[in-house]
């Protein structure tokens, strides 16, 4: 679903004289499409039409959903995510439920600040999916985004931790605000330091808060790899 009034360039390059305008893409590109109200009759005959030429109703969508997604996932990669979004939109046009693209629809508007879009989305994906990585990992983001709005300044929170060390409430603010400033590294040192020193402070908060990190960076993200070597060291060590 895309606002034109929002997107002029790409109602142009589409040729939209009216709405609600629907287009078909097929290896990126339009394949057909229509404007403006139709009976369901024929949006089914659309769509019935579309499975045909793409070479089968399982098959053929399923090929074609999969391409979309590796598009997406390098589209990601380069940080063009509303080239990502637009593709997450284009799949979920055929396949409500497709639990990559409701996760990385919702990873989007995360990245836009627009968290309560991001939940709607994660609440459509089906129950027995909601422990996909993905899923997860956008919802701990979610949560930690919410976390770190009460933390504080981090200048303030710094000041606080180095005239007490032992003040671990203000240093677990402290790794929240880094979180929210985009220092992940800093945020993931600062719960090491604080698990390395009191590791049963507040029945293992720290440890509890550093595990939402790693949830939200992905259990494959350099970060999170590295950190869970580290953690490993100390708890037994």
């Amino acid at each position: 679903k895309i606002d034109i009034d929002k997107n002029q360039m790409l109602a142009q390059q589409l040729r939209i004289q009216s709405i609600p305008a629907v287009y078909a893409f097929f290896g990126g590109r339009p394949v057909d499409g229509f404007m403006g109200a139709v009976p369901e009759s024929q949006v089914k005959a659309f769509v019935d039409k579309l499975v045909q030429a793409s070479g089968g109703a399982a098959g053929g969508a399923g090929n074609e959903i999969a391409e979309l997604l590796e598009h997406a996932k390098a589209a990601v990669a380069e940080n063009d995510m509303e080239t990502a979004a637009q593709i997450y939109s284009e799949i979920l046009g055929v396949d409500p439920e497709n639990v990559p693209a409701l996760a990385g629809l919702a990873r989007y508007h995360v990245h836009a600040g627009d968290y309560e879009q991001a939940t709607t989305l994660l609440d459509q994906v089906p129950a027995k999916d909601k422990g996909q990585a993905d899923v997860v990992a956008v919802k701990a983001t979610i949560d930690l985004a919410a976390k770190a709005k009460e933390a504080g300044p981090v200048d303030d929170l710094k000041a606080k931790a180095a005239a007490d060390p032992k003040d671990f409430q203000s240093r677990l603010d402290l790794a929240l605000a880094y979180w929210a400033g985009g220092q992940k590294q800093e945020a993931i040192d600062e719960l090491l330091a604080m698990i390395k020193a009191d590791r049963a402070w507040n029945e293992g908060a720290a440890r509890a808060q550093l595990l939402k990190f790693f949830e939200a960076l992905g259990f494959a993200d350099p970060l999170s790899v590295d950190g869970r070597k580290r953690l490993s060291t100390i708890l037994f060590s």
